[in-house]
């Protein structure tokens, strides 16, 4: 039969406009809403949306959100916020109040950025900084807070840098223009949400000032309660944000991250009752600086672990210490603590050898992931008066290991290549930046050739890949606190169950806003080119 006449684009129903967008990936279907108004309008239907990334601000540039992006957030929650089953939210305030007078590209962690006392405009900056974090979560949170189709809700506020200088305290709140309003409606409207939510599986909320109360939980709803599988809540400075009553509501909890110091025996005991589900996962911050205000006292004990795997056999846990010295160590690692992962980060606090020496005896069967990292110039050498270096002994102890990362740490280059030739191709991530890597002359001597390049020959061969030795320090010390989030999310995932929708062969992962120093290879769309259509 012979068409009358020629059908053009714009003759197509909206549906299958819709679902011919379905196949594209998110950055084609924003090319193709700019072809005209209609299919403009057909870009913002729900099925296209199930799940929305936004990363504001932290970019490759160093810049972070500033109040021109806050119209624009409120375009994109006024259009996905009711609908949307899973939402990520990063929120990186501080960048581009910073970059005027801080100049270097590289990533800046929190020691190295100057206080607001050394200069007036900075701390003008800052203040401008937290009116403009809280207008964008209170943005947020008026377009979630009636959506019961909510499945995920991961919030990372990079707020840090404004804590320890004090700017966030409830005190400098008269400063902002209805501070104490604006976080009293902020924490009205999360409670609102969790109230009126009906299917919540996976709850983060790190660092995000302001928004959750020891009180927040409470407002959960009955159906949410029974289907959370992930808790996750962080805070710099609150107290326990989870009691003991409100945990035994979430009995079909899988995976969950708090603060070490907030792991109570009472809460251990709870997690090990036989009538809830058995924790699979358990990610631990355990923040140094913290400890003044809160202290170890009172945390799970060695009889708590032993009872809490008796109930969990599965169950693994990651640990970041950060600025932690040897003596709360060692009252940390306890043998019974079932530990895959373990990062010490510090800025300079020294890890001696023998901390290393009872992870590796201690965790041996359960040890991946081990990342010693320390900012500061000095390189102290752990191989001192010891017969075997104790990074060398880790690598030949733990069999499981996958994941070595190392800086600010001596490491002799034959240490390195006797690791990597005990564990192989095993060891899929072998990271140690350059400045930490050292030469013996005695040695030197007996061989040919470039030492560097004799060293990346050995290495390479031993773990049958090319390996080269980490150039820029940056990329081995990311900010502490959002590594923390996002290696909790990776370790955590793998055991729960979302409703979602499949991904397609694109590849896409969501709408993402703002690049962040990840290290991803998935496309990313950048801020203006996301809200072309704004």
């Amino acid at each position: 039969m012979a068409l009358c006449g020629v059908v053009g684009a714009m003759a197509l129903p909206s549906e299958l406009i819709v679902h011919i967008f379905s196949f594209l990936s998110d950055r084609d279907k924003l090319r193709a809403s700019a072809v005209c108004s209609r299919w403009r309008e057909c870009l913002f239907y729900p099925a296209l949306w199930t799940e929305l990334k936004l990363r504001i601000g932290g970019g490759c540039n160093g810049g972070g959100s500033s109040s021109e992006d806050t119209p624009k957030l409120e375009f994109l929650m006024r259009k996905f916020g009711s609908f949307v089953r899973e939402l990520q939210l990063e929120l990186a305030p501080v960048g581009s109040y910073l970059s005027p007078l801080n100049n270097d590209s590289s990533n800046t962690r929190m020691d190295q950025v100057p206080g607001p006392e050394s200069d007036p405009q900075l701390s003008e900056r800052w203040r401008d900084a937290m009116a403009t974090y809280l207008d964008q979560v209170l943005c947020v949170f008026t377009s979630i807070r009636h959506n019961r189709n909510l499945k995920k809700l991961s919030l990372y506020g990079d707020t840090c840098i404004l804590q320890q200088e004090g700017l966030l305290d409830s005190s400098n709140l008269h400063q902002i223009h209805q501070g104490d309003k604006k976080i009293n409606e902020i924490q009205q409207l999360f409670m609102e949400f969790l109230s009126n939510s009906r299917q919540l599986r996976y709850l983060s909320c790190s660092f995000m000032l302001g928004l959750v109360t020891p009180c927040s939980l409470a407002c959960l709803s009955n159906p949410s309660a029974e289907t959370l599988q992930h808790l996750s809540l962080l805070d710099h400075q609150l107290g326990p944000l989870i009691s003991p009553s409100e945990l035994d509501r979430l009995s079909n909890l899988h995976s969950l991250a708090l603060d070490f110091s907030d792991l109570t025996s009472e809460l251990c005991g709870l997690l090990a009752s036989p009538h809830r589900t058995p924790l699979h996962r358990l990610s631990l911050l355990l923040n140094g600086a913290a400890l003044e205000f809160k202290p170890l006292e009172g945390t799970a004990t060695e009889d708590d672990w032993k009872t809490l795997v008796r109930r969990s056999a599965n169950l693994r846990v990651y640990i970041m210490a950060l600025e932690v010295g040897s003596t709360e160590l060692l009252r940390v690692l306890k043998p019974s603590l079932p530990l895959e992962r373990l990062q010490l980060d510090s800025y300079s606090t020294l890890v001696t050898d023998s901390i290393v020496e009872l992870i590796s005896q201690q965790y041996n069967k359960t040890l991946t992931h081990f990342l010693l990292l320390r900012d500061d110039q000095d390189l102290p050498d752990l191989s001192v008066n010891r017969n075997e270096d104790p990074l060398v002994l880790l690598a030949w102890r733990c069999t499981q290991l996958a994941v070595l990362v190392i800086h600010g740490y001596t490491v002799w280059s034959h240490n390195l290549v006797a690791i990597s030739r005990l564990r192989g191709s095993s060891l899929k991530v072998l990271t140690v930046s350059e400045e930490s890597i050292d030469f013996d002359p005695d040695q030197s001597i007996c061989m040919e050739g470039d030492p560097v390049h004799n060293l990346v020959m050995e290495v390479s061969l031993s773990l049958g890949r090319v390996w080269h030795p980490c150039l820029d320090s940056s990329l081995v010390l990311p900010e502490p606190t959002q590594h923390f989030h996002r290696e909790l999310h990776v370790f955590s995932m793998d055991l729960l169950i979302l409703a979602s929708q499949p991904s397609d062969s694109s590849g896409d992962d969501g709408l993402t806003l703002g690049l962040c120093e990840t290290g991803e290879t998935a496309p990313v769309l950048s801020w203006y080119e996301c809200c072309a259509f704004v």
